[in-house]
């Protein structure tokens, strides 16, 4: 069985919203969440100079969030590595982490 080194600074951040982000990057990487209204309003947020949003991670099963695991949900870069999130119970803020394998 193969460990993951993963890197946090454990720090809470809150969620941007829609109009924190770039115009460009709702174009060009977000397009799917346009409404009528505008873009999808929250779940934003910026790590390592990339900009993400909730729908881009998929979940992971709940029984292996733990206390020594509270990661929720993934973002895959590559085969070995990627980005991990955790979202606070009001779904206000989050925490993120590398992960590599």
């Amino acid at each position: 069985m193969t460990c993951l080194d993963i890197t946090t600074d454990h720090k809470w951040r809150p969620f941007k919203y829609d109009y924190e982000v770039p115009t460009k990057v709702l174009e060009d990487k977000y397009e799917h969440l346009k409404t009528d209204e505008g873009y999808e309003p929250d779940g934003y947020f910026k790590y390592r100079n990339n900009w993400y949003h909730l729908s881009d991670f998929a979940t992971m099963p709940e029984r292996d969030v733990t206390e020594k695991w509270p990661w929720q949900a993934c973002h895959a870069d590559g085969f070995f590595s990627g980005v991990l999130i955790e979202v606070s119970k009001d779904g206000e803020e989050y925490r993120v982490a590398t992960y590599t394998n």
